[in-house]
């Protein structure tokens, strides 16, 4: 049993919490990004519903509750939550004083300049593919950008037994 647990909470760890040092990014902030791409969800298009970025990720790419993958959505458009923001919000995103962003079917979202850059040679064969939770498509491994995230936005996550707080740096 202890093995078990031990190896279950490595892979969470792995998984989830930890950020892919070449992208900066947790699997969950990968896939609400390249699904944007995929839905041409542009800084420079009109917004779209955040319910329908979030059914996007969950249903080819993220096999998790629509909670979380909103919660994250919110937090890579909140500008106390993150150095240079991800997304561009529309509506209400919650505030640093702890009041709860507005229901997903209320807000609406759209990359940022800078994580649009994240994407610009996903197309070039620049990163590695892998097939989705259910082998029905094809996801990228880390996303090919050439700004340092990690360091630019830090990165904090919980997982079994393991918390990760990597600061923002200047």
């Amino acid at each position: 049993m202890k093995k078990s647990y031990l190896e279950y909470s490595m892979s969470v760890i792995v998984g989830r919490a930890l950020p892919e040092i070449r992208d900066g990014l947790k699997p969950v902030h990968r896939r609400v990004l390249y699904a944007m791409h995929e839905l041409k969800s542009n800084y420079d298009r009109p917004f779209k519903k955040s319910a329908r970025i979030v059914g996007d990720v969950i249903g080819k790419f993220h096999p998790h509750g629509d909670t979380a993958v909103y919660d994250t959505i919110v937090r890579m458009a909140q500008d106390f939550s993150m150095r240079y923001q991800l997304i561009d919000g529309q509506g209400n995103f919650g505030s640093i004083d702890g009041d709860p962003p507005a229901a997903m079917r209320y807000t609406e979202v759209r990359m940022t300049h800078l994580s649009q850059s994240f994407l610009s040679d996903i197309d070039k064969e620049t990163v590695d593919f892998i097939p989705t939770y259910d082998g029905s498509m094809l996801e990228p491994v880390v996303l090919p950008t050439a700004i340092p995230n990690l360091l630019v936005n830090g990165s904090s996550g919980i997982a079994v037994g393991m918390a990760t707080n990597i600061p923002p740096h200047s």
